[in-house]
């Protein structure tokens, strides 16, 4: 049997949260780049839709519930280090209720609020793909206003 990310490259998803420009990160404490500041995301399980693996992997690990989600990049992580190999899909959304709060302490013991040019060190790669694509598509929402 064969491991995800390990053996074979992972399918993996990711949501970035949006409330007043900021983005929710959570510091994670288990490989893949542990330490690191991440959106909340994780495995696409077999036969699932990845935007609905961002949606529940939000709940399960924020709980907070997710309305309208619209595709933001893809991220490519590969972690020589750790021998992993993820492809994933980013989504995001300011669409949502509930009050994010720690739901796996095991896993993801803190989280915040941060401000896209304030943002907390080190950011996953996950993260860091997620954080410039929101970057770079602020401009066009811009010019739209």
């Amino acid at each position: 049997m064969s491991t995800p990310g390990i053996d074979v490259p992972g399918l993996g998803c990711g949501l970035a949260v949006l409330r007043d420009g900021k983005l929710l990160l959570y510091r994670r404490v288990k490989a893949p780049e542990a330490g690191c500041w991440n959106i909340v995301g994780g495995k696409v399980d077999h036969m699932e839709r990845a935007i609905d693996a961002a949606r529940r992997e939000a709940e399960e690990e924020s709980g907070i519930a997710t309305g309208t989600i619209d595709f933001l990049c893809i991220s490519e992580q590969i972690i020589a280090q750790e021998r992993q190999h993820w492809l994933s899909l980013i989504y995001v959304t300011d669409d949502f209720s509930g009050e994010p709060d720690v739901m796996e302490p095991e896993k993801l013991p803190e989280f915040g609020w941060f401000a896209l040019d304030d943002l907390p060190s080190p950011l996953s790669r996950f993260a860091a793909d997620a954080v410039d694509a929101l970057v770079r598509r602020q401009p066009a929402r811009n010019a739209a206003s």
